[in-house]
């Protein structure tokens, strides 16, 4: 399906094909490659900074191998469980065809956060490595995967916001379409749509942008970290800031169960990032003003140190030895002895 986007205020227009190549007659799509190579890129560049935090290559590849498929699992099963009607049967059974068709759409990105943290909470456990200093290292990979994954929203031409006549407003026949089939706009409104005077938010850019500075500003935090664990509370904080935000503009917001808070629905990603901000943020405060600056504490000091004493106390043991030679002068003379003695008989 090919879309024509445009930025009229910005003099920007696009064509977006869905479909990036075709392989053995079934179609590869962009979305997916961008999510992909997000993903790739966050494995490489926290690769690279694993050392920082006490955690090599092999941990992160390992972690991976688990924290993929979950939150393959995850990212399907948080759109579904609040969308459920859309996913059952006439008789109120649950359409397992739908559900299982991924590209028809509906992901979540909340429902891939929470299963990688609970991956990562079960590896630390069995390998014995500090969740927190691998959770301070897998949310950088976090905010790499989003900015950058966030671009194939673009692609699809979805995760956008309300109407608006600012000068970055995002405009396009399918959105135009989709704002008056969802009962956004008005003729009226969808023919100002269509001639560019009236646009929408284009929230994923603002999530994508948001993301970046969080990523500049929790890899600032990393270096000057007092204590492990700074990083993710950071993150949980600065994405749950910024989503509570974004999530208030969407048009395609998952609601909590159709309950209501002062008669507005709830919608449920943005209540999620909102409460998680403010726990996050008031932990993270708290911890920073209670805890002194102590290196020696962070995981990946512990470790230097461990390493030390280790090598340490090696150099003191010495060089393993055995008494051979005492034990065959003992032998030798034993020997003399036993020959004197027969001379003597």
């Amino acid at each position: 399906m090919i879309n024509t986007v445009t930025f009229p205020g910005l003099g920007l227009e696009f064509t977006l094909n869905r479909v990036a190549l075709t392989v053995l007659g079934r179609p590869i799509y962009w979305y997916g490659i961008i999510i992909v190579s997000g993903l790739i890129l966050a494995v490489i560049l926290c690769s690279r900074w694993g050392k920082r935090f006490g955690i090599n290559e092999d941990q992160i590849l390992d972690m991976m191998i688990f924290a993929v498929p979950a939150a393959l699992v995850a990212i399907r099963a948080y759109y579904v469980i609040f969308n459920l009607s859309i996913f059952q049967n006439a008789d109120g059974s649950l359409n397992w065809g739908k559900i299982l068709n991924y590209g028809d759409g509906g992901l979540a990105i909340y429902g891939a956060i929470i299963s990688s943290v609970i991956v990562l909470l079960i590896f630390c456990h069995v390998r014995k490595i500090s969740f927190l200093a691998f959770a301070d290292l897998g949310v950088h990979g976090l905010f790499i995967g989003q900015l950058v994954g966030r671009w194939g929203n673009f692609m699809n031409v979805e995760a956008f916001g309300g109407v608006t006549t600012l000068p970055w407003r995002m405009c396009g026949p399918s959105i135009a379409e989709d704002m008056l089939r969802w009962g956004y706009v008005d003729q009226a409104g969808y023919e100002a749509i269509l001639s560019g005077t009236l646009g929408v938010h284009p929230t994923f850019f603002y999530e994508s942008a948001w993301n970046f500075v969080g990523l500049i500003l929790v890899y600032l935090v990393g270096r000057k970290r007092k204590f492990d664990g700074q990083c993710f509370l950071f993150y949980v904080f600065w994405y749950g800031l910024g989503r509570a935000w974004i999530e208030g503009l969407r048009t395609d917001s998952l609601y909590f169960f159709g309950l209501e808070l002062f008669g507005v629905p709830i919608r449920t990603s943005q209540a999620l990032a909102a409460i998680s901000a403010v726990v996050a943020g008031a932990v993270l405060l708290f911890l920073l003003l209670k805890r002194g600056h102590s290196p020696e504490k962070l995981y990946v000091n512990r470790l230097a140190a461990q390493r030390v004493a280790g090598a340490a106390e090696q150099e003191c043991q010495g060089p393993d030895t055995t008494e051979d030679g005492d034990e065959g002068s003992e032998d030798t003379t034993q020997k003399e002895k036993n020959e004197e003695g027969r001379g003597e008989d």
